[in-house]
């Protein structure tokens, strides 16, 4: 691993994923969870600070790098939810069949080497009934900032340690097995729409 990946490309994207917009998306998303929480990608664990108290009986944060842990490490000691931190792949969550409530994936999506099993993975661990919460950035449906998303992912998934532009996340979680109960899609404010491209909502398997 070099020295960007370890060091300043999660620092880079821990700062963007922190900005005043992105929080306020988080603030939006994360306080529907309850029960036994999955939240895989934690990262540096901007989420922490949303989970209700009230409603949520413990977060298993899944994330498989080091860099990002060390970056939450504030973070985990002030979580106002009971936490456990899982070092694993997204791809095979070493977790038993239906024993979550509630998965929350958030900026995740553009960064798991095969989000389809991830999303299989997590499909397998929900209880009947479990819901899925999901922010995510990706591929936009107009063609022209498409294009420009294609033709600068390369350069931008060399900065930002593995993100994709090009996810089309909502096509993604409904081949994964998931039906969309609610969604909204947008341009996130003051982000420049290749990168700004957003969708929010909840999904349960099918």
């Amino acid at each position: 691993m070099s020295i960007y990946s370890r060091y300043i490309g999660p620092k880079l994207v821990s700062c963007l994923c922190a900005m005043d917009d992105i929080t306020g998306e988080r603030e939006r998303i994360i306080p529907l969870a309850s029960g036994l929480v999955l939240e895989i990608g934690m990262g540096s664990g901007l989420n922490l600070p949303f989970y209700d108290p009230l409603t949520v009986t413990k977060v298993i944060g899944v994330e498989p790098n080091d860099s990002f842990l060390r970056l939450g490490e504030a973070r985990r000691r002030n979580s106002p939810v009971p936490l456990e931190i899982v070092r694993a792949s997204a791809e095979a969550l070493p977790l038993d069949n239906e024993t979550i409530d509630t998965a929350v994936i958030t900026y995740t999506l553009c960064s798991v080497e095969d989000p389809e099993q991830a999303l299989r993975e997590v499909r397998r661990v929900l209880k009947p009934g479990g819901r899925v919460l999901f922010l995510e950035h990706g591929l936009s449906p107009e063609e022209d900032v498409a294009r420009w998303q294609h033709r600068l992912n390369p350069i931008w998934r060399s900065l930002a340690v593995g993100c994709n532009l090009t996810r089309p996340v909502v096509e993604i979680l409904q081949q994964a097995g998931f039906s969309i109960q609610d969604v909204e899609e947008y341009y996130l404010g003051g982000t420049p729409r290749v990168l700004g491209f957003h969708c929010r909502g909840v999904a349960q398997p099918c």
